[in-house]
């Protein structure tokens, strides 16, 4: 606790000195005040000639620590690690050389922790915001079998690969959404801001408008005396959705299942969650991590909670001395390509090789789907967005017309 207390209270300093070989230098280092800032730049071998606190930025607050920082800090990990630097060196040269200020403090947490006699899974255990029980077993398993750096490096190709199936997914639902966003502010400008100045010119025309045209300037209208209704509406169902999905297993339940219907989308969110199984269940597997406790990390890996609860219904029957393939086909949700694969893997005897197999199959697949959604939706939205757009054009021009076809 200690030293946990120490950790937070360290400052960041800029520094500027020379090396043994009398090169100027520059840098940041962590330290509880100047005097030691000094005392450890001596140590390794540079002669501290400025070292100054380092100003705090003027706008925003501290950046977000992002699963790509920690896929990056260990695939970092893992070449230092190759090339021999020793682990405590390592971090610093991983914190120094990041441009995330709250990433190079839980770095250099994590340094002082080891530095303090902590073996490194238990020191990444005391930062459980940023490193689930997936990454912390792997470690855990690499040290106890001196194999942490073969371990650091299939962690950080397992981040790798599950941040790039995570990004396909984002793509898939990132370009429609943002499409249909600028489509309605597109739409709510020309309602509030150019239909009434078509409404005062069919005014002084003493006519009777088309359908069409009274229903636009009806709608917009509404929009302009209740504007601030919608928003708010739209903005707290969102806000309570979000909110009730979080604490409501029932509604996630339910949207996750619905998710996992959807045309389209439900390939894509049913081939990403098998994806991450198998992934991660691979990776467990070849790291010598047993069957049953396994499951527990591929529950929580694979982002969906119908898939989350299936994994662990496949734990309690293995743990039962079920076989895997015979779990996975109970629960209804595996392809029989999955399921067959599993079961060549575990009679042969390398279930992580055809489950690796899997993985890339699905990731592949998921890739594909994304592809087929980007071209499907686009002449979809474009005709949409025609007809939306259009329609509100046409219903303002239509009363000229018609005034035009009189004269």
């Amino acid at each position: 606790m200690a030293a946990k207390a120490a950790t937070a209270e360290k400052i960041e300093f800029l520094y500027e000195g020379t090396n043994r070989g009398g090169s100027k230098v520059k840098g940041e280092i962590f330290a509880l005040n100047d005097a030691l800032a000094k005392n450890e730049l001596r140590k390794q071998g540079i002669n501290p000639l400025k070292v100054k606190k380092k100003p705090k930025a003027l706008f925003g607050g501290a950046q977000k620590i992002t699963p790509s920082d920690i896929s990056i800090f260990a695939r970092q990990m893992a070449t230092m690690m190759s090339a021999g630097v020793p682990l405590v060196q390592s971090f610093e040269i991983i914190a120094q050389g990041s441009d995330n200020q709250s990433m190079q403090k839980l770095i250099m947490g994590i340094k002082n922790e080891v530095e303090g006699g902590v073996g490194l899974a238990e020191a990444l255990s005391k930062e459980p915001l940023y490193f689930d029980p997936l990454f912390i077993n792997l470690v855990n398993a690499g040290e106890q079998s001196g194999a942490l750096e073969t371990m650091l490096d299939k962690l950080a190709t397992y981040k790798e690969k599950v941040e790039a199936l995570k990004a396909k997914v984002k793509k898939a639902l990132f370009y429609p959404i943002a499409v249909l966003i600028v489509a309605f502010v597109v739409t709510v400008i020309l309602l509030v801001f150019v239909v009434p100045q078509f409404e005062e010119l069919f005014n002084s025309f003493g006519a009777d408008l088309p359908a069409l045209t009274r229903f636009v300037i009806d709608l917009s209208e509404f929009m302009q005396d209740w504007w601030w209704v919608i928003a708010g509406g739209i903005a707290g169902g969102v806000y309570v959705f979000f909110r009730i999905k979080k604490t409501s297993p029932k509604l996630q339940e339910s949207w996750d299942r619905m998710a996992l219907k959807a045309p389209v989308v439900g390939e894509i969110a049913t081939k990403s969650a098998i994806a991450r199984f198998a992934r991660t269940l691979e990776t467990m597997s070849a790291a010598g991590v047993p069957l049953v406790e396994a499951m527990e990390s591929v529950a929580g890996a694979t982002g969906n909670i119908i898939y989350h609860n299936a994994s662990l219904k496949i734990r309690d029957e293995v743990s039962q001395g079920t076989q895997l393939q015979t779990s996975m086909r109970n629960t209804g949700l595996f392809p029989n390509m999955a399921i067959q694969m599993v079961s060549i893997g575990e009679e042969a005897g390398s279930l992580d090789a055809m489950l690796a197999k899997v993985a890339d199959f699905y990731e592949a697949e998921v890739d594909n789907a994304v592809d087929a959604l980007t071209s499907l939706l686009e002449p979809i939205i474009m005709a949409v967005l025609g007809v939306l757009v259009g329609g509100l054009i046409v219903a303002m021009y239509l009363p000229i017309f018609k005034l035009g076809a009189v004269v």
